[in-house]
């Protein structure tokens, strides 16, 4: 259905979940829209997510409850997509460590206040929840089970809405190498990339992950950042009963499509090296050490097998909270950078493609402006 938007031709930079989802919506719009990466779609942080769908724990009130119309719309995707395996919702499972960092008791009061679906387990209580846990690893303040919680597959449902946005008509032009916004008396007018070619605009989408705060500064403003490397380790198929995504002191679990793993942790981040070049080197010990700890808390304790990794920028704004709209004093010049890309995916890209269409925005945004750091 044709809008009445204020602008025509819209180019979105980015192949993750936000560039993709912003674009689909801008075509569902009827707004002609060019898609520009500089590699394959999910080439970046999209690619190598843990992807857990979630809102738990503590954070602001705008962003708790941004994070929970997010969930709300993939509940309505999963409504459309039944069956779908890259799409779940079996609850996830979280507890802390055995010292004085321990908050289970507190995050599970602040989840209850909020009306946050949330169960406080016993190790003994854990197996009647949710299977494929080595309950004897959970610590003795127990641990969060929280009934609403899932994954997503972030490349399945990229693939799935880059059809969408070209069967609208949408332009997708991957490979494309590294684009510049352009930006002339004060507004964005396209993009140009390495390759050499130039895409007009009335507006323009930057969704570049980690890239975000470097290309902004080119413009002369400041997005804080705090993006660190992370590490993503991929098993080979398991078969376990394992549903629930697991968040625990030493690695986080979800399943995946094929019946294998995807593992992470806050340690292993730590541990990647990153080499004079810009490229990275991951330690054998480091991804031996995940399969291990992951091994550990689950049922059986099964031998895991390494089938790949992604390593590369984890896109995290230096206050933690999302950065989603104009820049200001640059019409036309939209950003989106932010933590949890999974969670936030749709229904960023819907707000965000009502920005650009309409030039209104939208309230569930107001704390989120790129302006905040200026």
């Amino acid at each position: 259905m044709a809008s009445s938007s204020s602008v025509s031709t819209v180019v979105v930079v980015g192949g993750g979940i936000f560039g993709v989802s912003t674009a689909v919506h801008l075509a569902r719009r009827g707004i002609a829209t060019t898609l520009v990466n500089d590699g394959p779609l999910a080439g970046g942080a999209s690619g190598r997510s843990l992807a857990w769908l979630n809102s738990s724990r503590k954070r602001s009130p705008q962003y708790q409850q941004l994070r929970m119309v997010g969930i709300d719309r993939y509940r309505t995707l999963s409504a459309k997509y039944p069956d779908a395996d890259w799409l779940r919702f079996d609850g996830g499972l979280t507890w802390d460590a055995d010292d004085a960092s321990n908050e289970i008791a507190a995050v599970f009061a602040h989840e209850q206040k909020l009306g946050y679906d949330a169960l406080h387990l016993s190790a003994s209580d854990i197996a009647a929840i949710t299977p494929g846990i080595d309950a004897s690893t959970v610590t003795p303040q127990g641990a969060i089970f929280n009934p609403g919680e899932g994954w997503v597959d972030l490349p399945s449902l990229i693939k799935i809405l880059a059809a969408e946005f070209i069967q609208r008509g949408g332009a997708l032009v991957t490979d494309a190498g590294r684009a510049t916004v352009a930006v002339e008396g004060r507004r964005a007018t396209g993009v140009t990339t390495t390759s050499g070619r130039r895409f007009d605009a009335d507006a323009v989408l930057l969704a570049t992950g980690g890239a975000v705060p470097g290309m902004v500064a080119e413009t002369g403003q400041h997005i804080a950042d705090g993006t660190p490397i992370a590490l993503l380790v991929r098993t080979k198929p398991v078969y376990l009963p394992l549903k629930a995504v697991l968040n625990t002191p030493r690695v986080a679990i979800r399943p995946t499509p094929d019946g294998a793993l995807a593992l992470d942790s806050a340690w292993s981040e730590e541990e990647v090296l990153v080499k004079a070049d810009g490229t990275f080197e991951i330690q054998d010990s480091t991804v031996q050490g995940l399969l291990d700890e992951a091994s550990k808390i689950l049922e059986g304790n099964p031998k895991l097998e390494f089938a790949s990794y992604g390593v590369g920028p984890k896109p995290i704004p230096g206050d933690g909270e999302p950065v989603f709209g104009e820049l200001k004093g640059i019409k036309g010049y939209y950003v989106a950078f932010s933590h949890s890309g999974a969670t936030l995916g749709l229904i960023a890209g819907e707000l965000l493609a009502g920005e650009i269409a309409y030039g209104t925005e939208h309230p569930l945004l107001a704390c989120f402006r790129p302006d905040r750091f200026s």
